[in-house]
């Protein structure tokens, strides 16, 4: 059944938006990597799923990156391992925004430092003060894709992080 599963997510996963416009909220989230099916782990096994050895974002997690505009209109990305710089952050979210978009994010700089080479609108929420909203300006919506993301994923009881680009186009087209 996983044979057949991935057949069709793979068809599933390159149905996407093709541009994003007016307010788009842009972050990332991070999944543990997952060498689930693997013959040979190169780590040593985790049990029960459990937890990375380094605390916060490492090269044990793998990062996500989630655009949405206010249509509705959702695209993700698997960026890479550890933290997200503004090379892959302009690869992928370049070609599919419009020159007039207003990219809404939070204290990241990467996005800043993005949006400053890319010559578009930014506006950025700082989280850490206990700023959620500046009137229309907040990433609300992209916060909430994630949690409802994570909280599916779970019930696969992980997902190989070589399928995580499928399952995250098969989420996008349920939501």
């Amino acid at each position: 059944t996983l044979r057949w599963r991935h057949r069709f997510l793979h068809s599933i996963k390159a149905d996407r938006a093709p541009m994003l416009q007016g307010i788009t909220e842009a972050d990332e989230t991070y999944f543990l990597e997952s060498q689930k099916g693997c013959r040979q782990l190169k780590r040593s096994p985790r049990r029960r799923g459990g937890k990375a050895c380094k605390a916060g974002i490492s090269n044990e997690q793998v990062c996500v990156l989630v655009a949405r505009d206010r249509t509705g209109q959702t695209l993700d990305w698997v960026t890479g391992h550890g933290q997200m710089n503004k090379a892959q952050l302009g690869s992928v979210l370049q070609p599919v925004l419009a020159t007039d978009v207003l990219l809404v994010s939070d204290g990241n700089p990467t996005y800043r430092y993005f949006a400053q080479d890319a010559d578009i609108s930014h506006d950025a929420i700082n989280l850490s003060a206990g700023i959620r909203v500046k009137g229309a300006i907040h990433i609300q919506n992209v916060n909430a894709y994630h949690s409802r993301l994570k909280l599916w994923v779970n019930r696969f009881h992980g997902v190989a992080t070589h399928y995580l680009d499928n399952y995250l186009g098969w989420f996008r087209t349920l939501d």
